[in-house]
């Protein structure tokens, strides 16, 4: 093994990588695979055996899969790095260099791009409660303007260094020293709110946390569809429950649940009524079988690992809403 300075668990299965070879000196690459069916496990072992690779036999989620990546890495610094991202230039060399000068900073966050060279939403403040009944619902774009630019930072510019309260999980790299003393990601949240609850936890212990717009990675982030996919609905509210049953409580949660699923039965209802009319209807019925299948989930967290996603990147675990927030309608 290099004698490594940076590991990357859940790296890009396409970067280049030359045979037996890492791509960048002092860079190891490691893959966990959650049990994708599109031949990239042997693609990963023909075309790049310089790779190490971890096949699993099932989707064990999104902090789970980065777990055994960071429990087999030997780099002084851990990069999470999703599949649908490309590294520009000497990002990586930055990242390392920045955190090497600052010995009190425990996550570095690049700036991320959109494919068409914008800049995409990547650094957020801790969510309040009120957040909560407001960001990815229907009801998102009722909310107080001045709430969600303070939630989304776009009050400060993104061309400057600064410290945030977190960073997406797209591409975040944490010190090694501060993995340690805070753990591994909470693997009750099956896929997002990990990289929250992640921060959160380095935050409260005094390492910093800081965007870094210097390094730059493009993030090809999820598209929304006409067809809602049900997981990803069932995945993204009940981490948000989870995340406020761990740091607000039992009642919070529970009342934060209970308005989720008021939210789809609502929904249910508008989709139910567009199908009377004869509108659009076969989008109506898969939309209609969809929040069934949510209401269905009851939004608990214990339960979501159990929700089989369909198709693309949410086989995998390791999509990340961090655009606008916005769930598909």
């Amino acid at each position: 093994m290099l004698d490594t300075r940076c590991s990357m668990p859940g790296t890009r299965t396409g970067q280049p990588v030359a045979s037996n070879q890492h791509p960048v000196p002092g860079v190891e690459i490691i893959v966990v695979d959650n049990a994708s069916g599109d031949g990239s496990v042997e693609m990963v072992r023909t075309e790049f055996p310089g790779v190490h690779l971890i096949a699993n036999v099932d989707n064990r989620g999104f902090p789970a899969a980065n777990n055994q990546g960071i429990a087999i890495a030997g780099g002084r610094y851990i990069l999470i790095l999703n599949p649908d991202t490309e590294v520009v230039g000497e990002t990586l060399a930055t990242m390392l260099a920045f955190a090497d000068a600052h010995p009190d900073v425990g996550v570095v966050g690049p700036q991320l791009l959109n494919p068409d060279g914008s800049v995409q939403s990547s650094r957020r403040r801790f969510p309040a409660l009120l957040i909560a009944f407001f960001e990815s619902t229907w009801l998102q774009p009722c909310a107080p303007r001045r709430l969600l630019e303070r939630y989304y930072v776009l009050d400060r510019p993104d061309d400057v260094v600064q410290d945030v309260d977190w960073v997406t999980g797209a591409a975040l790299m944490a010190r090694r020293e501060a993995v340690e003393q805070v753990g591994p990601l909470d693997e009750e949240f099956f896929m997002y709110s990990e990289e929250l609850d992640w921060c959160r936890r380095f935050r409260e212990v005094g390492w910093r946390v800081v965007y870094l717009p210097a390094a730059q990675i493009v993030h090809h982030e999820g598209k929304s569809s006409e067809q809602v996919v049900p997981a990803r609905h069932i995945h993204f509210q009940t981490s948000k429950v989870h995340y406020f049953y761990k740091y607000q409580g039992p009642l919070i949660a529970e009342a934060l649940r209970l308005f989720l699923l008021g939210n789809y039965a609502w929904q249910l209802g508008l989709e139910g009524a567009k199908w009377l009319v004869g509108h659009k209807r076969p989008l109506r019925v898969a939309r209609i079988a969809a929040y069934r299948q949510v209401l269905a989930s009851g939004l608990r967290p214990a339960l979501a690992a159990s929700v089989d996603a369909d198709g693309g990147d949410e086989r995998k675990g390791d999509a990340h809403w961090t655009g606008d927030g916005r769930i598909p309608s």
